[in-house]
């Protein structure tokens, strides 16, 4: 039997999941509570500073053998294998490099697996990062399943992260398991395999969805999107347009499944008659974009959902992390800010790329460089890119305004708007704002409402959501839909339970706000009019056939519409409480100023004030 066959057959029993909870976690000593047994799951991340309530692992008390690591399982399981990590530290190495494993059905007699005649001993972690796995020379029933550290780093300590593999014996299921009734492809997809499900989706729906590629990957693997509109392949006049992202960490793969079962849900769906699918689909332009970067994703999936640790295919193929690979905007506008050229000499939206970024020998992946071409080419209203490791949601700004600070609350002038977005998703996920649900890692994101501005949780640069946000009219959330980036394949019918009504909740949010079209006195539609919102520092503009969408939460709105060549028009939209944009529309009549201009190249003829200059000239002359 190979490992891969021996991991699908025997999953693990949870503890980087969170289904293994705390009490089910002992010890024979801890070297203070923040290093109990608690923290002894795989992956789990330290907190950035030592001796807190989260470090990184289970630290003993002691360094001696007879320490030992304990895991109640609560009934009858095939043990069948062991995953360790050292601890998670930024300064501190500590780790096992060898164990025992004992067993036992009442925690009172236990049994060492033997090798023969003597105990048998496993060679675990070398450093603290990269999972080991050991599996049994057989399966072995038990409860309960201890392991006993041997030997460990002689600068360190006796410090691990575990997983253990097992399955429950036949007919016995617990009662807390999580089943769907949808019918739809719970694995882990492979590129081929992936693009092969798109073509079956295509294939099944072929009026409501259409399949196109943004660019390559670094290894010349084309990135793959699937659109799901009642007319796809074009942009419909007054209609949103929606996507979802998945996969920039090639690691963080729960968001590409998550994206890969939604276009399969959404075309059964659509094909039974659910009427909100329909709506949905009739309504808006979707685009689910589920693998950003697939040469990271072969990586960690060539290691293994437990294997793959933290980092392994995070970053693209040249080394780049393609989430925070934009051009810092930021900084860009709030110099200008600083400097009082807004608005004035400088817009508050749609800030410039600048020069440096788009030259060919500029540090940006190709993929975030295809993503910036699809962004700017679709008039996209709002956005979600799925993360994981984490259950959270993000909005902007990502960036402290502060150089010096590490995490500071940064919002955005549609604060109220995001914060709103986000907790439309993290409401209606099943655990994110679970007061009593443990925390994945080393922050409780339950007191927040599951929700966090991203530059108060860490500060980073040239984020998508930042760049989105003052790029483009698209506001851009990130969702962090599960602890473990990697789960195994069991996993996937919970995970798409947890996040399927969030992810429906989260689309339909695009049709809230204003909409409109912006016309001239002809009925023509004016392409790149500025829709100001009184109160809002942030405008956004209208598509090329000039209509617009203006996110916002309920209430009366004073909107001016200006527009170069056109008088300036304001009116009061209002915004209803439930799903469904408000329309309002604008005509302009152009400005007096370029009435003059027009006929004054229609009959070449010069303005007034050039030819007062030219005659007091001749004056002068004579």
């Amino acid at each position: 039997m190979t490992v891969a066959s021996l991991l699908t057959d025997c999953p693990p029993l949870g503890l980087e999941t969170l289904k293994i909870d705390d009490f089910q976690l002992h010890a024979s000593s801890m070297r203070h509570y923040g290093l109990g047994p608690h923290r002894g799951r795989l992956n789990i991340q330290g907190g950035l500073y030592e001796d807190d309530m989260y470090d990184g692992g289970w630290c003993a008390g002691r360094s001696d053998p007879l320490q030992w690591f304990e895991v109640d399982a609560r009934r009858l399981m095939k043990f069948t294998g062991v995953v360790t990590q050292g601890r998670s530290s930024l300064w501190l190495s500590d780790w096992v490099s060898s164990y025992k494993v004992l067993l036992s059905n009442d925690s009172h007699s236990w049994v060492t697996l033997k090798n023969g005649s003597r105990d048998l001993i496993f060679s675990a972690n070398r450093e603290k990062e990269i999972p080991v796995l050991n599996l049994f020379p057989k399966p072995v029933v038990a409860r309960y399943i201890r392991i006993n550290p041997r030997s460990w780093y002689a600068s360190g300590g006796i410090c691990m992260r575990v997983e253990i593999m097992g399955c429950p014996m036949p007919g016995d299921q617990s009662v807390n398991e999580v089943t769907t009734t949808d019918n739809l492809d719970f694995r882990h997809h492979s590129y081929k395999e992936m693009r092969q499900l798109m073509k079956v989706v295509n294939e099944m729906c072929p009026k409501i969805t259409r399949i196109y590629n943004i660019g390559k990957s670094y290894n010349g693997q084309k990135l793959y999107a699937i659109e799901i509109s009642d007319n796809p392949g074009e942009h419909e006049l007054g209609e949103p347009e929606f996507r979802y992202t998945a996969g920039s960490h090639g690691n963080e793969v729960l968001g590409r499944e998550l994206l890969l079962l939604l276009m399969q849900f959404m075309c059964q769906e659509y094909l039974s008659g659910n009427t909100r699918i329909r709506r949905l689909v009739d309504e808006t332009r979707i685009h689910l974009l589920p693998s950003i970067n697939p040469d990271g994703y072969e990586k960690a999936s060539e290691a293994g959902s437990e294997l793959s640790g933290w980092s392994l295919g995070r970053w693209s193929q040249d080394g780049l992390d393609i989430h925070h690979n934009f051009p810092d905007l930021n900084s860009v506008l709030w110099e200008a800010e600083a400097r009082r050229w807004v608005p004035r000499k400088f817009h508050n939206h749609h800030v410039p790329i600048p020069d440096w970024y788009r030259s060919t020998n500029a540090t940006v992946a190709v993929e975030t460089r295809a993503l910036v071409s699809w962004m700017e080419k679709i008039p996209f209203v709002l956005g979600g890119n799925l993360q994981g490791g984490e259950l959270v949601v993000t909005f902007p700004f990502d960036r402290t305004r502060s150089v010096t600070a590490l995490r500071e609350a940064t919002p955005t002038a549609d604060d109220h708007v995001f914060r709103w977005l986000a907790f439309s998703y993290a409401s209606t996920h099943r655990l994110m704002t679970d007061g009593n649900r443990r925390v994945c890692h080393t922050d409780d994101f339950t007191k927040e409402d599951g929700t966090i501005n991203g530059a108060l949780w860490h500060t980073a640069a040239g984020s998508m959501n930042d760049f989105s946000y003052l790029h483009t009219n698209c506001f851009e959330l990130s969702m962090y839909v599960g602890c473990d980036k990697f789960p195994h394949e069991t996993e996937l019918p919970e995970e798409w339970e947890n996040n399927r009504e969030s992810l429906l909740v989260f689309m339909e949010q695009v049709h809230r706000g204003i909409k409109g079209v912006v016309r001239d006195v002809q009925g023509k539609g004016i392409a790149n009019a500025i829709i100001s919102v009184e109160g809002i520092n942030h405008d956004i503009r209208t598509a090329s056939d000039g209509d617009y969408w203006r996110l916002l939460n309920p209430g009366e709105y004073r909107v001016t519409v200006r527009a170069e060549g056109f008088s300036v028009s304001s009116k009061v939209c209002a915004v209803g409480y439930d799903i469904g944009a408000s329309s309002c529309d604008f005509v302009l009549g152009r400005s007096n100023l370029s009435r003059i201009k027009e006929i004054m190249q229609k009959f070449n003829k010069q303005p007034i004030s050039m030819r007062q200059r030219l005659r007091q000239r001749r004056l002068l002359d004579t």
